[in-house]
């Protein structure tokens, strides 16, 4: 089995996977040390405020389509079909995200009406999100093609201009939010504008093909992913909002600064790991070669596990070092959240590794089940440990509701069944490959 995953394309994936993810998380990583010294913890909360609501857009109005593109992109035969469902899902998206954009500027709008101050804030929250629909858009059809490079290069540029161009204009003009969002809109506009030409000059042109009903299609896939991507962000920001609620958003500031530090770490290994695995398994899912398949999946299980415990055990480790190296020093009150929120990041990127036998027969409603147990003891939990016990409980609460999410979905997914037929209730007859949501 290892010979042959190691001959296979994986090699070259898990590459440009690993450079993406590195480069990444090393920009963001140093752009928070370089932000979190000029603006204060209360200003950084506010734009983790606003930039929890752009990935609420992104999540629930957009990347269910985008998801339903790159899982029926192995299933097109030629570039005709390919560029047919590009089509349908780039219309649904930009209708959906058309229509997020026009709710958030409604909800500022009222927000600064009745509170009496600027909605300057949620207008440039709105263009930051299209421009982030595109920026995800683009780089998640290209992983669905397996086109790591691609993806790679996209993510990372943007990931190295959004702090740059931050950190640059609240230098020059002063650590407001206002000026760290347009630094994030200014960056994804550029870094879409170079990558959309580099893509379209490669791309085969190909007229949209109508053999197959591909808008109906999405539909089908994307529905029960709408309710699982909100639940999905209720559980991975919706604690910040109770924070903001209940605490302050200086409290928000410290917990956003500390959590993205955790996040970047577990998460990026994790999506080196998705981005590796994830075509791959689908593919061998889709090809009927459901051997190999259920050999990837387990492999993919098996390095996410070892991956949470090292990094688990490193940061206890080093967790001092680690909030001195990345965060300055008024941030530092809250270096003690780290381990919980390490273990929670570990539970959620196993419970997306075993759900994948789900995301392979199509099974998104039986997925929504799953995600839906995490969002109910997620919204039980937050609340009630942020009150009595303040930030500590905000954090000791991810390891709870992602951990009783992981076990519900394996129950439901049971990777641990080695499936010899495609079962039934599958859209239509499998031939190559799908991919599902980035965790």
């Amino acid at each position: 089995m290892f010979s042959t995953l190691k001959n296979s394309k994986l090699c070259g994936d898990a590459f440009w996977a690993l450079f993406g993810q590195a480069a990444s998380a090393l920009a963001l990583l140093l752009g928070t040390r370089l932000l979190t010294e000029l603006v204060s913890p209360a200003v950084y909360g506010q734009v983790a405020l606003l930039n929890g609501f752009v990935a609420l857009g992104v999540a629930v109005f957009s990347y269910p389509f985008i998801c339903a593109g790159m899982r029926m992109l192995p299933e097109c035969q030629n570039p005709a079909e390919r560029n047919g469902l590009h089509v349908a899902v780039l219309c649904l998206t930009l209708q959906a995200t058309a229509l997020s954009i026009g709710l958030l500027i409604l909800g500022g709008f009222a927000y600064g009406y009745f509170t009496d101050s600027s909605s300057v804030l949620f207008l440039l929250a709105g263009v930051l999100l299209a421009s982030t629909v595109q920026r995800e858009l683009g780089i998640q059809l290209a992983i669905g093609e397996r086109k790591q490079r691609l993806a790679s290069l996209w993510q990372t540029s943007d990931s190295i201009l959004r702090p740059a161009l931050a950190i640059a204009l609240v230098w020059w003009l002063g650590g407001n939010p206002e000026w760290v969002l347009l630094g994030y809109i200014l960056a994804s506009l550029l870094s879409n504008l170079v990558w959309v030409v580099v893509k379209r000059r490669k791309a085969v042109r190909m007229p949209a093909t109508a053999s197959r009903c591909f808008r109906r299609e999405v539909w089908v896939y994307a529905l029960p992913l709408i309710p699982m991507e909100l639940i999905f962000w209720i559980n991975g920001l919706g604690d910040r909002y109770v924070i903001g609620y209940l605490l302050t958003a200086a409290d928000v500031g410290l917990y956003a600064a500390t959590y993205m530090i955790v996040n970047e770490a577990f998460n990026r290994s994790a999506m080196v790991l998705l981005r590796t695995f994830q075509p791959a398994y689908f593919q061998a899912f889709s090809g009927q070669q459901l051997q190999k398949a259920f050999s990837i999946l387990w492999l993919w299980i098996a390095s996410v596990a070892a991956l949470g415990a090292v990094g688990l055990l490193l940061l206890l480790l080093t967790k001092d070092w680690v909030a001195s190296l990345v965060l300055a020093k008024s941030y530092h009150a809250a270096v003690d959240l780290m381990p919980a929120m390490a273990l929670g990041c570990a539970l959620h990127a196993l419970g997306t590794a075993v759900a994948q036998p789900l995301l392979a027969h199509k099974r998104t409603k039986t997925l929504l089940k799953g995600r839906l147990c995490g969002a109910v003891t997620a919204a039980m939990t937050i609340p009630l440990l942020v009150s009595q016990y303040g930030l500590p409980g905000a954090a000791w609460a991810n390891p709870v509701y992602f951990g009783i999410e992981a076990l519900v979905l394996a129950l439901l997914a049971k990777p641990w069944q080695a499936n010899h037929s495609a079962m039934p209730g599958t859209i239509q007859t499998l031939r190559q490959e799908p991919l599902a949501a980035d965790a």
